[in-house]
């Protein structure tokens, strides 16, 4: 039993790494994509407002693509399993569409075009890596599982920064093609390392896909998902998707508001305000396997709820104490609350989900719902600093944290009335 008990571990750390080196992978190129794609766009457009609507392009195809192609791989059976094929097939055309954008930077008619391609196909496999994490991962160690893949996806952010101050000045074709390796790298080792047809998700479908007698059923299509979900009088699901959306809105109006509220609230120079955030990425990954440990012992909706309410009380002490220093250490305190929820949220997901028929589904729509709130909450965000200014702008924040920890604590007294549990 021991040696049993030692060979799942060994096999969980090893499917944890390699969908973390798939999603390190993937968010390299994403994350490099937002940095130097604006300053390519801003030598043919003056407006930034149209630079950032071409910038969104990539979050409104997500919003389509991601719950569709998810439910897509659900319902796919192949001899490599539901989720390789397309990562074999999607990750290498979109490395080889990340290294033509520079070359096409020239023309802003040709740039637009294979900024579309390129955001049409990795988006197409984006939520698929994820998935292979309950595929292969028993619900009580998702968390720690995810908590690896948040921390590999939160390095891509220190990555592109690196390659952008060591070669983007003078080889900017080399620097796009640094990233465009790493994912051909990454899935050359997953093509050889994973299988995802043997995993215990995969081999449970065949007895999933039979009714009480013995018909074959159709796995459900995203929108046959959806409606379940919105029908279900257990609203734990919908409201969990509402939560989703609310703590994406707060999160992101964190990060993407931050730079004017340095300089409007602060006296801060535009260098110095972009830099606020940087401490906080390091205290976020300090903290998500912790948040992934906790969650395991003390339950995912108890310890989404506490750091839920530690981003909102840092975003009231942020105001409190109104210096860079003080904003720096609350947005510290605030990245390690929202590594507890977003380390557990789509585990919650997961966890809920009627079976593995489905998984790539809602890893889709908790996609769609962070950002959703990541593509509207800077926007609600930034139309109650025009009412109150923007030395209360963290306040703001707190305000819609608050209300997702509303939402939050009413799934768990749902669950309890109901005698259930996400713990496990």
């Amino acid at each position: 039993m021991t040696t049993t008990l030692a060979g799942e571990r060994s096999g969980t750390r090893r499917i944890t790494f390699l969908v973390a080196l798939a999603v390190f992978a993937q968010e390299s190129t994403w994350n490099f994509y937002e940095s130097q794609v604006p300053p390519l766009l801003r030598e043919h457009i003056a407006s930034a407002a149209l630079v950032g609507l071409l910038m969104g392009m990539d979050n409104l195809l997500g919003i389509f693509i991601q719950p569709w192609i998810g439910a897509r791989s659900d319902r796919t059976r192949t001899s490599w399993g539901r989720r390789m094929p397309y990562l074999v097939i999607g990750m290498p055309i979109a490395a080889v569409l990340f290294t033509l954008i520079p070359h096409a930077a020239a023309s802003l008619t040709l740039l637009i075009a294979v900024m579309f391609c390129y955001a049409l196909v990795a988006n197409s496999f984006k939520p698929i890596a994820e998935a292979l994490v309950p595929d292969f991962i028993a619900p009580e160690r998702r968390s720690r599982a995810n908590a690896a893949v948040k921390i590999a996806s939160s390095l891509t952010t220190i990555v592109a920064a690196l390659v952008s101050l060591l070669l983007v000045d003078d080889h900017p074709n080399i620097a796009f093609a640094i990233p465009a390796i790493i994912m051909l790298i990454s899935i050359g080792v997953l093509t050889v390392t994973v299988r995802d047809n043997r995993s215990p998700a995969y081999r449970s479908l065949p007895v999933e896909s039979k009714d009480a007698h013995g018909v074959d059923r159709v796995a459900p299509r995203v929108r046959d998902t959806f409606i379940d979900i919105v029908k279900d009088r257990d609203r734990s699901r919908l409201l969990l998707l509402a939560a989703i959306f609310l703590f994406g809105s707060a999160w992101a109006s964190s990060r993407s508001l931050i730079t004017p509220y340095g300089m409007e609230a602060l006296d801060m120079s535009r260098g110095n305000a972009g830099s606020l955030t940087l401490p906080s990425g390091v205290a976020f990954i300090l903290a998500a396997y912790p948040a992934a440990m906790f969650a395991e012992r003390f339950g995912r909706l108890r310890v989404m709820t506490v750091g839920m309410t530690m981003f909102a009380a840092a975003m009231v002490l942020g105001t409190a104490v109104q210096s860079s220093t003080g904003t720096v250490v609350a947005l510290c305190f605030a990245a390690a609350g929202g590594a507890c929820f977003l380390v557990n949220a789509v585990v919650v997901l997961w966890n809920l989900a009627p079976s593995a028929q489905v998984f790539a589904a809602y890893g889709g729509l908790y996609t769609v719902s962070w950002t959703a709130g990541g593509f509207l909450g800077p926007a609600l965000v930034g139309g109650m600093v025009d009412i109150t200014g923007w030395s209360l702008m963290l306040v703001d924040i707190a305000v819609v944290a608050a209300l997702s920890i509303v939402v939050v604590t009413r799934i768990s007294k749902l669950r309890r009335r109901a005698g259930l549990t996400l713990a496990q």
